[in-house]
């Protein structure tokens, strides 16, 4: 009878195991992958005939197999995933940074350009004209125009 329950459980462990592995490739980031492989990992310990449960020795076993099957999933999971997270910068994120004039700026005139945090922002000045070159901080946004001053 333990033997039937032990096998049943196994496969119960290794089914539920790879329906969260497919959870997890279908909606990465859920992170299911680490419980779903040590479902995995421990349904096939039972499905061989360890008793994880039944002595001392097989409770030391199912313990480390599952703490190195984690510790695994956790380091190729890492491997796969980006490890740079994609940033999105508005104009409204960019109040407060400084930069560079890359085309003189005007304050009625909207053809001037800066630099700011590596993307190149149309701009007009609160002030006098700025020449190339000057550096530059955003003071607000307008439109689609970042409105700068400079650095004194």
């Amino acid at each position: 009878m333990d033997a039937v329950l032990g096998i049943s459980l196994g496969w119960i462990l290794i089914v539920l195991g790879a329906l969260l592995l497919v959870i997890e490739a279908t909606n990465p980031g859920f992170f299911v992958a680490v419980p779903g492989t040590v479902m995995i990992i421990l349904g096939v310990l039972f499905v061989l005939g360890v008793d994880v449960f039944g002595s001392t020795l097989g409770v030391v076993v199912g313990v480390v197999t599952a703490l190195i099957t984690a510790a695994v999933t956790v380091w190729l999971y890492s491997q796969i995933t980006p490890q740079e997270k994609p940033t999105t910068i508005s104009r409204d994120s960019v109040v407060g940074l400084e930069g560079r004039v890359v085309r003189a700026v005007d304050p009625d005139s909207i053809g001037g350009k800066v630099l700011i945090a590596g993307t190149e922002w149309s701009a007009k000045s609160v002030s006098g004209p700025l020449r190339e070159g000057a550096r530059v901080v955003v003071v607000r946004s307008e439109g689609v125009h970042v409105v700068v001053d400079e650095v004194k």
